[in-house]
């Protein structure tokens, strides 16, 4: 979406930096749009803002030394900052390391950081309301969006402040869930990434209550707000990929699966496992049935062949053994995930397990880390074989400047492959008129442990 203005005198320009995962990349966004409806630009670099905004998390410790650092960074090169996000909810610790921060509010606070700005760096001019609409800022590509169904958290995991830091679960009105979701296909997105953190429990905090949407009821509901999704049209008649993150293995997850099947949706779940040993389940406040997990994993694939599955496990908690471990070792090979990602425990101030007896030193979570990411690139790199000869559609993201044989190449994912966190399917023979967003249908002819290497067919 294009829309011009008139040209503000002195227009105050705001710079950002956002750190931690998708749900703050959303909140800054917002964050941004608000501003620029205000009246402000944004500044790609420090030295042409007025103010900077820090958007921080704060879910690890190793989290909050980072976001403190780019504060520090930002007050080092630009001088006049506000912080907001989840680390936002320690505003002393913050002052303390930084006394010349403007503000700081916590996370989704945005009211309070608006008002913050219009504080520090006055607007030249009221809000554009004689003028066209402003388009929301993205700060991610044009051809995929980050599509957030709700705030905060019911679960009590030990190792974890999430609740602490942005509540319980508040999830938004589906109708106007699919109202921004149809606004950024209309805009170009095609790629829709669902996120929240527990997009299954989406709708529990209001007994899934209806809405009308497009003549029909629909619930606020998981299994409803994927069909209605795989029902928009990027406008060529074919639906926009959509890809479920966060997703809780509730039994209703299963309702999902037909949809992939069917084509509604893209074959793709992000399970937060976590780990495998019931007893290290336990001392997580997790579920801990993994022998059930794995005959739905079985049901799953049943379905549809093509799903892809990823998680992500902790090693090294507190009272993990050498036991536990070789049993999460075990499931994972039988589980045959198609993405891992794995990470040492770390202590975050105010969690339950800082508490818990028996820690791991710091050199065995190390050993371990090393060994779950050896089984889990194998275990990639055997499923990744297995597509050399078949055909993917690919969506591609960046295309490349032709060589000196004049041969373009680009990188683009499969859907098998989210944005930053998975693999790559790189083209060897792009056109010159291929674009980021396209999705063409590629012919695998090679692969390693993370990424597949292929040519556009005709």
């Amino acid at each position: 979406m294009n829309a011009t203005t008139t040209p503000i005198p002195d227009q105050k320009k705001v710079g950002m930096v956002s750190l931690g995962c998708p749900k703050a990349l959303v909140d800054s966004e917002r964050i941004l749009t608000r501003l620029r409806a205000d009246g402000y630009a944004m500044s790609p670099d420090y030295a042409g803002a007025d103010l900077v905004l820090v958007n921080t998390c704060g879910f690890l410790d190793s989290a909050k030394e980072e976001s403190l650092a780019a504060i520090g960074e930002a007050i080092a090169e630009n001088g006049r900052v506000i912080v907001t996000g989840c680390m936002g909810e320690e505003a002393d610790a913050i002052r303390a390391a930084h006394p010349q921060v403007l503000a700081v509010t916590g996370a989704h606070q945005y009211e309070q950081v608006v008002e913050a700005v219009h504080t520090h760096a006055p607007p030249s001019q009221g809000p554009y309301v004689d003028l066209i609409p402003q388009p929301d800022v993205k700060l991610t590509p044009r051809h995929y969006s980050y599509l957030k169904i709700s705030e905060g958290c019911n679960h009590s995991c030990a190792f974890c402040i999430i609740p602490d830091l942005r509540g319980k679960l508040a999830s938004r009105r589906i109708d106007a869930v699919l109202r921004e979701a149809e606004k950024l296909v209309a805009a170009g997105t095609r790629e829709l990434l669902v996120i929240s953190q527990d997009t299954s429990a989406y709708g529990a905090d209001t007994r899934h209550e209806e809405r009308m949407w497009k003549g029909h009821s629909v619930r606020a509901h998981m299994t409803d707000l994927a069909r209605e999704l795989g029902q928009l049209d990027t406008g060529n008649g074919t639906p926009p990929w959509v890809r479920l993150h966060y997703v809780y293995p509730y039994p209703h997850v299963d309702a999902v699966i037909p949809l992939m099947a069917e084509g509604l949706l893209t074959p793709y779940l992000d399970i937060p496992f976590q780990h495998a040993s019931p007893k290290v389940l336990r001392a997580m406040k997790r579920p801990a049935n993994e022998a059930k997990v794995l005959e739905r994993l079985k049901g799953w694939r049943d379905i549809c062949p093509q799903i892809a599955i990823r998680s992500s496990f902790v090693v090294g908690f507190p009272g993990e053994t050498e036991d536990d471990f070789k049993y999460l070792l075990d499931w994972l090979e039988e589980a045959q995930l198609d993405r891992v990602g794995a990470f040492r425990f770390e202590p975050v101030q105010g969690a339950q397990a800082n508490s818990l007896p028996d820690p791991v030193p710091e050199e065995v979570k190390e050993e371990r880390y090393t060994r779950i990411m050896e089984v889990t690139e194998r275990i990639s790199a055997t499923k990744l074989v297995r597509k050399i000869g078949t055909t993917l559609p690919v969506i591609i993201d960046e295309v490349g400047e032709p060589d000196e044989d004049g041969d373009i190449g680009a990188t683009g994912r499969s859907q098998a492959d989210a944005p930053e966190i998975d693999g790559a399917v790189y083209l060897r023979n792009a056109s010159r008129e291929l674009s980021a967003g396209d999705i063409v249908s590629v012919k695998i002819e090679d692969s390693d442990a993370h990424d597949l290497f292929g040519v556009i067919t005709l």
